[in-house]
């Protein structure tokens, strides 16, 4: 494969990794450009963190190919993984120090590192440069988190669920940062449980399922490609309320306009939103 050539920074052929008798991740293709954000979805268990553990070489794989800008994660150098950064669920940053030295200390593992300062404010910690850690709230650790991910100027950012716990806002101003990440050129590999952070945030995505991934597009394609029927809602002369599931909602419409001789009571007409096609394509369309 040739990773650099074609443009991508994540070039990922026949993935598998096993567990005993269980098949973590089964036969995973996978192409990200450099610059892009890709988001990658699916239900606990499907494969989404074993892959990503892979891709930053953290764990070993059983089959297929790798290259992650350029080179095999199994065999990255200390030099590759200073152009890899990666924010887990969980860190484990000492709690006795301040922001400013947490950073401060990361940086020094990294041969070109931001600086710490410009970091801090990047992901909006300034007020909390001397605050301690353990005096930190939920949604500022994970701002830290993210800072020490970004510390060493990486090329490739690796999220996994970045956003657990975050309330709305945080969520939001999270999203800023992404999108401030994004546009100076880093390569962002998420994934999320949060459908609409996936829709707000990604150029493409794959949905994983039982270790294989079932479908991949922008979010407007999977909603075009799976989202095959709309909901019309509206309201009968007797007042009640009708709802009809149709894959030709503009007819129906038409239909109803004729019928009603012009405006139409209540009218509402609802497509698919990337939810619905996730849980069709998950199988847990019976559970909304």
């Amino acid at each position: 494969m040739t990773t650099h050539a074609n443009g991508l920074a994540v070039d990922v052929r026949g993935l598998r990794k096993q567990y005993g008798d269980v098949t973590a991740v089964d036969g995973i293709d996978l192409g990200i450009g450099r610059g892009e954000v890709f988001g990658l979805l699916g239900p606990n268990g499907a494969g989404k963190s074993t892959t990503v553990e892979i891709l930053q070489g953290n764990r070993s794989r059983d089959a297929g190919e790798v290259r992650v800008l350029g080179s095999d994660p199994a065999s990255g150098t200390r030099a590759w993984r200073s152009r890899v950064g990666i924010v887990w669920q969980d860190e484990s940053a000492p709690a006795e120090l301040t922001v400013r030295e947490t950073v401060r200390h990361f940086a020094r593992y990294y041969p070109k590192p931001r600086d710490p300062e410009a970091v801090i404010g990047l992901v909006g910690l300034e007020a909390k440069a001397d605050s301690r850690l353990k005096a930190l709230s939920g949604g500022q650790r994970r701002r830290l988190d993210v800072a020490l991910g970004v510390i060493g100027d990486p090329e490739l950012l690796l999220l996994d669920e970045p956003t657990t716990g975050f309330d709305p806002a945080a969520r939001r101003q999270f999203w800023d940062l992404i999108r401030t990440l994004s546009d100076e050129g880093t390569t962002i590999l998420l994934t999320t449980h949060y459908l609409e952070e996936a829709e707000a945030l990604a150029d493409r995505l794959a949905v994983v399922t039982a270790g294989r991934i079932v479908a991949e597009g922008t979010p407007s394609a999977l909603r075009e490609r799976y989202g095959t029927e709309a909901t019309v809602e509206w309201t009968e002369p007797d007042g009640s309320p009708r709802t009809e599931r149709t894959a030709t909602p503009t007819r129906t419409v038409a239909e109803l306009m004729h019928r009603f001789d012009g405006e139409i009571p209540g009218l509402r007409v609802s497509r698919p939103t990337l939810e619905d096609v996730y849980l069709r394509l998950t199988g847990q369309e019976d559970a909304r």
